[in-house]
């Protein structure tokens, strides 16, 4: 399987998840997907649970990536302990914000992770203390800038090495310019763009959440390199309904 970074420059798409099954994780990549986002924020699992999902999305070659609660969450080392190709960090809103999550995620001397080599990550100390520690820091980092101050901010963000990805909340983003729900709005859109942009400019990548094929198809073709299309438990829902309703008109 190629590594991350060297996928993420084709484009990657992968799928929200609130499940705790790691079956429904497992037939994720099996069904195409290049990661999935273990949803920590939203969702009701917690990193005990976690730590199953990350094995199901290895086994059918997927990048478990786990969303913390925030910036200040214990929880990112714990999700890089357990084996996650990547964290992604909600609500960032400045640079001293990004500046904590490099700071709790990378060993030094680019941050302050609490070390420890007996964890899964290190294979509980199968891998060698030095190889693990420098692979430990290429993990990747994933912050989601969704709101009106964060954007307005955006350009002081960028500023921190160690940022892989820029993930543009739009529901988030519709809310804060006091349009919630309304992801279509052109005042969503130009935002949006604008991120874009100015990411594409010091050369880091953007992603974004979807709920239609179209919405997908756009960002893509705009330039974002990261689709998280919709979340397992609703693409779910719909397929049954379709299957339900399909069987009762047929």
């Amino acid at each position: 399987m190629k590594d991350f970074r060297t996928k993420l420059n084709d484009g990657i798409i992968g799928i929200f998840s609130k499940t705790e099954d790691a079956a429904m994780i497992e037939a994720m990549g099996y069904g195409g997907a290049d990661f999935v986002i273990i949803d920590l924020e939203h969702g009701s699992n917690t990193i005990r649970s976690a730590q199953n999902l990350v094995r199901a999305a290895e086994l059918s070659g997927m990048f478990p990536i786990i969303r913390v609660k925030d910036c200040e969450s214990s929880t990112m080392a714990e999700a890089l302990d357990i084996g996650a190709a990547g964290i992604q960090v909600p609500q960032i809103q400045c640079k001293e914000d990004a500046l904590k999550v490099i700071k709790k995620t990378k060993f030094s001397p680019i941050g302050e992770r609490g070390v420890c080599r007996f964890v899964r990550a290190a294979k509980y100390s199968a891998t060698p203390r030095y190889e693990y520690f420098a692979k430990a820091n290429e993990s990747v980092v994933i912050l989601q800038v969704e709101g009106k101050e964060g954007i307005d901010n955006l350009e002081e963000i960028l500023t921190v090495d160690g940022i892989d990805i820029i993930f543009i909340g739009p529901y988030d983003l519709s809310q804060s310019l006091g349009m919630v729900g309304n992801i279509d709005h052109p005042s969503v859109q130009e935002k949006m763009l604008e991120t874009i942009r100015k990411c594409n400019e010091k050369g880091i990548a953007v992603g974004t959440f979807t709920d239609t094929v179209e919405n997908a198809v756009k960002w893509r073709n705009c330039g974002v390199k990261y689709i998280a299309h919709s979340v397992d438990v609703g693409i779910f829902m719909q397929a049954v309904k379709d299957i339900v309703t399909d069987i009762r008109i047929g």
